[in-house]
């Protein structure tokens, strides 16, 4: 059976939302972005933050900033939050898990201590620890944010012990005031913004071309409007051109036009802000949140479950 990658001779998938590294495109803000959160972590600076909005990248450059910190320098880890009732004993024992202690206590004191002995065990080797949060817009309460600055407290003379990396979203930053304290002690901000139309044709490009594409199947006006449906957003680009694709595939169209582009973001409800439709006076509304739980007990070791089943991906 034909499918569009035989049909625009490619050899995978170019434009998959699954966060794949050989798909990465080095941005000048995504490099830019990554040069400070390496100096930070380097240099030990305690809380870097980098924020971004939904579908810009975050997780992609978290994922690559793990890969870029070398192990024999390292002892690093990415944590992913996927729910705001986590508790601080949890995220304390996750943490703790991620750097390499065996058999994390549930009283806290004694996992702090456990936790102290294994940094300082890390840093006797010459290391540094480092721990990537990932959606940490997530980290909702005072409680967690405490947490975090009683790990940043941990020292020696020369430096700190750990060194944290938050990503996510803007709220990130109304969650830092819950705890004013930690707000102050954050040592670099970085937010990424959406792609110019310029960025969003060498992305589309960038991803065909390591695709194997032969030809550029896009016309200029279609790249055009990729760019303005998906107001300048990855996770959207990569929506469109998968679906503009497989739409020309059936079609045997050769060519994607921007009247197919323009068809398919209307479908898809992808009014960006200089999309035709927007500009006419129609109004796109934004995905609504997940609700939340209203339950007060949250199954934390669901979550575990969850957390190892990604680690093994």
């Amino acid at each position: 059976m034909t499918t569009y990658l035989d049909f625009f001779e490619l050899t995978q998938e170019p434009f998959s939302n699954a966060p794949v590294s050989r798909f990465y495109y080095n941005s000048a803000q995504h490099s830019q972005a990554l040069t400070r959160l390496m100096h930070a972590v380097s240099y030990m600076k305690g809380l870097s933050i980098l924020v971004g909005d939904i579908g810009a990248g975050k997780t992609t450059l978290a994922r690559r900033m793990l890969d870029s910190l070398p192990e024999s320098e390292y002892e690093a880890a990415l944590l992913v939050i996927i729910h705001s009732g986590i508790t601080a004993n949890w995220l304390l024992r996750r943490i703790a898990l991620q750097l390499g202690v065996e058999n994390p206590a549930q009283e806290k004191l004694a996992l702090l201590s456990q936790l102290y002995q294994r940094l300082l065990q890390i840093y006797e080797s010459g290391k540094k620890a480092v721990v990537l949060i990932d959606e940490a817009q997530m980290l909702e309460t005072r409680e967690l944010m405490e947490e975090f600055r009683g790990l940043l407290n941990l020292e020696v003379p020369e430096r700190k012990l750990i060194s944290f990396v938050f990503f996510g979203l803007p709220e990130i930053e109304k969650n830092l005031k819950l705890d004013p304290p930690l707000a102050q002690r954050v040592a670099m901000r970085y937010r990424l913004e959406p792609f110019t139309a310029e960025s969003t044709e060498a992305y589309v490009k960038h991803r065909l071309r390591l695709a194997g594409c032969p030809r550029m199947p896009f016309s200029p006006e279609a790249l055009l409007a990729v760019h303005q449906h998906s107001s300048g957003s990855p996770r959207v680009i990569n929506t469109l051109c998968d679906n503009a694709l497989f739409e020309a595939f059936l079609a045997r169209e050769e060519m994607v036009s921007a009247e197919l582009v323009h068809r398919i973001g209307k479908n898809l409800g992808l009014l960006g802000v200089n999309s035709p439709a927007s500009q006419a006076g129609e109004r796109s509304s934004a995905p609504a949140p997940l609700p939340r739980t209203t339950s007060s007990k949250v199954d934390l070791a669901e979550i575990d479950r969850y957390l190892e089943g990604l680690g093994k991906l």
